[in-house]
């Protein structure tokens, strides 16, 4: 088990992979950008990037409007 913040939040986490980790915790919805130690990830890198202990993830929504 490992401990990770997510947008801020400590969690524990068995999940091997960011992208297990964003999917669990519904934030995969719609249009999002993901940060990973504070660097920009592509979400096409996210099912290969392993969770390790400590990590910082932050996953911003767009939000549409006018």
């Amino acid at each position: 088990m490992s401990t990770i913040y997510v947008n801020g939040k400590k969690l524990q986490t068995t999940h091997q992979t960011v992208q297990m980790v964003v999917n669990e915790l519904g934030l995969s919805e719609g249009r999002y950008a993901v940060e990973i130690d504070g660097e920009l990830v592509p979400k096409s890198e996210l099912d290969k990037l392993r969770i390790i202990e400590g990590m910082n993830i932050e996953v911003v929504q767009a939000v549409g409007g006018g």
